[in-house]
C-alpha cells in the first residue's frame, strides 16, 4: 500500500533537486573556465591555418579541417629539447633532495647555534626574486667557462629550489613522532641510518611534492635558458617554443606553436598523474591531529 506525497513533500523534493542541479552546473563552469586556455591550445594545435585564421572562430572544426601537419612540422629535433629539459630538471631535483632532506632534518631535530638566523636567512632567499640573480650568475657562468652546459641551468636551478625544499621537509620532520628515531637509536642505528631507513621513507609524500614543485620550475623556467645555452641541440623546451618562426616574418605560426605547447606541457601532466595520491598524501600531512 503506498502513502500519496502531500505537495509540500513534493515541493521540498523538487527544490532539493534543483539545487543539486545547480551545484553541478556550477562545477562544470568553474571546470570549463579552468580547463579552457588548455582546451583552445590543443585545438588549434590540431586545427588547419585556414581554421585557425578564420573569423568568426571554428570552435568546432570539421575533419577536413582538422590536421597532423603542426606535430609532424616540429621535426625529430623537438624531442631532443623535450630531452634537454627532462636532464636538466631531474637532475637538478635529485641533487635539491639529497642536499635539502639532510640540511631540513639538521634545522628540525639537531640542536643548531644559530638556528632561527638560519631559517630566517633560508626565508629571505626563498621570498628572494631569482630574476635578480641574473647578471651575478651571468658572469659566474663566464668565469667558470659554463656556457653551453646543462650545469649552468642545473646548478642555478637547484639554489633557488633549495630554499623552499628546506622548509616544506622541515615542516613535516618536526611532524614525525620522535619517539621513532629514539627507538632506533636504541638498537643502535646511526644518524645516517636512521635518516635512510626510517626517516626518508615515512616522508616520501613530502619528497614527492616538493621534488614535483622543484621540477616543474626547472622545466619551465625561460630567462636562465635563454641566455646561457645558445647551442641550438641543448636548448630546453621553453626556448624552443618561444623561437618557433614562419615562412616568413610577417607569419605568426600559430599551430607548430601549439603543438610544441602541447607536446611540452604533456609530461608534467603525466607525472602529476602519476603521483597523484602521494602529491594529496604531501599537501595534507599533518593537516589533522589526534
Amino acid at each position: 500500500m503506498t502513502v500519496a506525497q502531500s505537495p509540500e513533500q513534493s515541493a521540498s523534493g523538487l527544490q532539493i533537486n534543483w539545487q543539486r542541479l545547480a551545484l553541478w552546473i556550477g562545477v562544470l563552469a568553474m571546470v570549463l573556465f579552468c580547463l579552457a586556455p588548455a582546451l583552445w591550445q590543443l585545438l588549434t594545435s590540431f586545427k588547419v591555418n585556414e581554421a585557425i585564421t578564420a573569423i568568426p572562430n571554428v570552435y568546432f572544426p570539421s575533419p577536413s579541417q582538422l590536421t597532423l601537419d603542426h606535430y609532424l612540422s616540429l621535426g625529430w629535433i623537438f624531442w631532443r629539447y623535450i630531452a634537454n629539459s627532462a636532464i636538466v630538471s631531474l637532475l637538478s631535483t635529485v641533487v635539491c633532495l639529497a642536499t635539502g632532506a639532510p640540511a631540513a632534518y639538521a634545522l628540525a631535530r639537531l640542536r643548531i647555534p644559530g638556528e632561527r638566523i638560519i631559517l630566517v636567512c633560508v626565508l629571505i632567499v626563498s621570498l628572494f626574486p631569482y630574476v635578480l640573480l641574473f647578471l651575478g650568475l651571468l658572469e659566474v657562468v663566464r668565469l667558470f667557462g659554463l656556457g653551453n652546459n646543462y650545469l649552468a641551468l642545473i646548478v642555478p636551478y637547484t639554489g633557488i629550489n633549495l630554499p623552499l625544499t628546506i622548509l616544506v621537509l622541515r615542516s613535516f620532520f618536526q611532524k614525525l613522532p620522535q619517539d621513532l628515531e629514539d627507538s632506533a637509536k636504541v638498537d643502535g642505528y646511526t644518524t645516517a641510518q636512521m635518516l635512510w631507513q626510517i626517516v626518508l621513507p615515512l616522508t616520501i609524500p613530502a619528497l614527492v611534492t616538493t621534488g614535483i614543485l622543484t621540477f616543474i620550475f626547472a622545466w619551465n623556467e625561460f630567462i636562465f635558458a635563454l641566455t646561457f645555452i645558445t647551442r641550438d641541440t641543448m636548448k630546453t623546451i621553453p626556448v624552443a617554443v618561444a623561437q618557433i618562426g614562419g615562412a616568413s616574418i610577417y607569419e605568426v605560426p600559430y599551430g607548430p606553436i601549439a603543438a610544441a605547447t602541447v607536446l611540452g606541457t604533456l609530461p608534467l601532466i603525466l607525472l602529476v598523474l602519476c603521483f597523484q595520491r602521494r602529491i594529496v598524501q604531501g599537501i595534507t600531512a599533518g593537516a589533522v591531529k589526534g
